[in-house]
């Protein structure tokens, strides 16, 4: 892919987000506003998710593990 097709992809995609969302109606300072309060939430949740659910993960993972028959640390360092 050369870089004037890859340009006109993004335009193409860019065009996309605009007529999906509907901000092409409004005025570039309000367009502005809505793509930054946009991106800083998706920003956000990308940020909360890098957090917090790798955390949840494990604490699910070590719930099921004693549900399901996994030993306990207290038997595995007997066993060593």
């Amino acid at each position: 892919m050369n870089f004037k097709n890859f340009r006109d992809y993004l335009a193409w995609l860019y065009y996309q987000y605009l007529l999906i969302t509907g901000i092409y109606v409004l005025e570039p300072w309000e367009k502005s506003i809505f793509n930054s309060i946009l991106f800083s939430a998706i920003a956000m949740v990308i940020y909360t998710s890098y957090v917090f659910v790798p955390i949840h993960v494990r604490l699910a993972l070590e719930f099921f593990f004693g549900i399901f028959g996994g030993q306990p640390e207290s038997t595995m360092t007997l066993i060593n």
